[in-house]
This record gives structure tokens, sequence and C-alpha cells, in this order.
């Protein structure tokens, strides 16, 4: 990639994505890139800004903003099954939840926060009350009843619960609906797609060949993680193990199955502040992704 400026690319700050950009790191495509590395809300606020030209979205901002982005088929953050770190925590039972309990939204992430509502008021049939905290355990439990948590913090509450209960949300989206949970995918702006195609081709293999190497690479990836992350190795291949970082078409028909039960949450955010004033809607062909001209997307 020999141009004045480097492809601005996104980088969610959680262990999940170790896996994606391993190989970055170890074939020296990183250098190929500017990276930006934040929270997932953050990240999506950005490439919807203009600030990012590829990165990662989470699926709730991708379906407001389909129009303007084209996925990249690889990678993305999903999970056909328990994903550990995407959970509804409680104080009780799920059973004896109140029947309009006090849930905090400690998530980075308007997709946990979508899918745990949808759980609680359309599967459970509970009416919440929501409020926005901090993304941890403690203060999240302050006077609530529940709390939607993600990303490392939810993943150090299931291995350590300490008497609280936890609902593994991808879990019990599986189990709802028998399809794989997206939670983000990888998008490119469209004008910057038009005017960079060979670019967008270039990160878009880096990040398949990063994927596929953290794969062969596993025990390399969980020794690295081990050394500075709160969970033993044992924890962390499981964990590596579980997420899964493509669309196929389980995801692709499971992305299109939350957008259409998506579409009914216009309000989801929980202050009329954070409001996009989008839809949460997928065009009946959709998602449209980037392919390379004199190319086909593989099915």
């Amino acid at each position: 990639m020999n141009i004045a400026r480097r492809p601005r690319v996104g980088h969610i700050a959680f262990l999940n994505c170790l896996p994606i950009y391993w190989g970055l790191a170890r074939t020296g495509a990183l250098l190929d890139v500017e990276l930006h590395r934040a929270a997932p809300d953050e990240l999506s606020r950005r490439l919807v800004a203009g600030d990012l030209d590829i990165g990662p979205i989470t699926l709730v901002e991708y379906l407001r903003h389909a129009d303007d982005l084209l996925l990249i088929p690889d990678p993305a953050v999903a999970a056909d099954g328990p994903v550990l770190s995407v959970n509804l925590v409680t104080r009780t039972p799920l059973a004896d939840l109140p029947a309009a309990p006090r849930v905090s939204l400690a998530s980075t992430s308007r997709t946990g926060v979508l899918l745990g509502r949808m759980l609680l008021e359309d599967r459970y049939g509970r009416a919440p009350e929501y409020t926005v905290t901090a993304p941890d355990i403690g203060s999240a439990l302050n006077g609530a009843d529940a709390a939607v948590l993600i990303g490392d913090e939810a993943l150090r509450v299931h291995h350590d619960p300490d008497g609280l209960h936890v609902l593994d949300l991808a879990a019990e989206w599986k189990d709802w609906t028998g399809l794989p949970m997206v939670f983000a995918v990888w998008a490119v702006r469209r004008e910057y797609a038009e005017a960079h195609p060979g670019l967008v081709k270039d990160v878009h293999l880096a990040f398949r060949d990063s994927v596929q190497r953290s794969r062969e690479e596993i025990d390399e990836v969980v020794a690295s993680a081990a050394r500075w992350e709160p969970f033993p190795p044992a924890a962390l291949a499981e964990y590596f193990e579980r997420l899964q970082f493509g669309l196929g078409e389980r995801h692709l028909a499971g992305l299109r199955e939350f957008a259409s039960r998506a579409s009914r949450y216009a309000d989801m955010a929980p202050s009329a502040a954070q409001l996009t004033g989008r839809e949460l809607a997928l065009r009946a062909d959709g998602p449209e992704f980037f392919v390379p001209l004199g190319e086909a997307r593989e099915p």
C-alpha cells in the first residue's frame, strides 16, 4: 500500500478481537494501516462520522447506516451458541426477576443492549426500567436488579459470578431462534470503497489471513493473552474456540433475523439524546458486500 495516507482502520479494545488482529502484527500488515483502538460504540461512531475508513461496527449501528456502508465478509464477531462475554447478570434467578425490574445497560455495544432488551421484553415478558451505567459490575448492580454486560468484564463475571446469576445472551438467542448471533461486522465506507477498491481488498485479505493464522497458532495466541489477562489458559482457549470470526450463510440468516426483530425497537437507546433518527432496518436483498471489480462474492 504505497499511498500518501494509509487506510484508517478500527480495532475493538476487547480480548475477543485478539485473534482478528494477531496475524496483522505477525506479518507486518499493521504497517500498512493507521490503527485506531477504542470501545465498540466509539468505533461505530467514528466509522459512521467518516473518521475511519474501514472497521468494526456494532450490528445495531450497521443496520442504522447500511446505506452508507459495505460489509467486508471477514472478519466479524459472532457465536453459534454461548459466547461467554455478552451476559445478563441478575441478583436472583431469572424466574424470580420482578415484572418491572431495574436493569442497567452497562454495555459499550448497542447490539448487546438491544439483544438484552429483546430477550427480557419479548421472550421473558418483563417490562424493565433501564438506566445507563459504567461498564463494571459494581456500578451496574448498584441499585439494580440486573445488568447487561459485555466484553472482558462480562467474561470475568462468567468465570467468577460471586453469587450472581449469569445468563449468556448468545446462548439464549440460539435457543430462541436456532440461529447464530452476530454482534459486530466489519464495514467500509461506501465512498472509500469506490475510490480505493484495491486498498480495501488488501485490508480484507490481511484480516482474513490474520484470522486464519490465529487459528493455526491458537496455542501461541492463548499463551500470549495469558501473560496479561486475568484468565487461565484453559479459559482463554475455550473463549477463542467459541468465538466465530466470519459470515457464513447461517450467520447471515441470524443477522437478517436480528434485523427483522430489531425493526420494532426504534427507541432502543435509553435516552432520547442518544437516538440517531435512523430506523433499524435492512433492505430485502441486504446486506450489501464489498466486492472488488471483476470478482464475485463467494457464497
